[in-house]
């Protein structure tokens, strides 16, 4: 699989605002390093293009893995997950208890928000952190 170039990854990071595009937490703050990856996975023929390569933390990359779907725990339909090229985060997701949890807004930004963790408690205590620093939530 073709690693990115630095230009391309330069790109990548800028468009995601140095965030992880799926719970948007800051790269800066990370003790793991951020990676970029498939949207749709290349193991299902996901392609090496600029619209299928997001900006991950190391937890929402290993809990998506090759998923591209999940169930929606309020319907209990199986939905697509969030998908950073094609849908805008502020329609499926929303912060919950003053900006420490992401709340799922529509099927889609319920099923990734359980099957990406986006909760864990990890993240809490960084967003937790970065409140009280004034760093929190970021901008849309």
């Amino acid at each position: 699989m073709p690693r990115p170039t630095a230009a391309l990854k330069k790109i990548i990071i800028e468009r995601a605002n140095n965030l992880c595009e799926y719970c948007k937490s800051p790269a800066d703050y990370s003790p793991q390093p951020f990676s970029i990856e498939h949207i749709y996975p290349a193991s299902a023929g996901g392609q090496f293009i600029l619209d299928n390569l997001a900006y991950a933390c190391q937890g929402c990359n290993n809990h998506k893995y090759t998923k591209t779907h999940g169930i929606d725990p309020l319907s209990g339909a199986e939905v697509p997950l969030f998908h950073p090229r094609q849908d805008i985060w502020l329609t499926h997701f929303g912060w919950g208890e003053g900006g420490l949890t992401i709340i799922g807004l529509t099927g889609i930004g319920r099923a990734t928000v359980y099957e990406l963790h986006l909760n864990r408690q990890n993240l809490v205590n960084l967003r937790t952190l970065l409140l009280l620093a004034d760093l929190h939530p970021p901008d849309p």
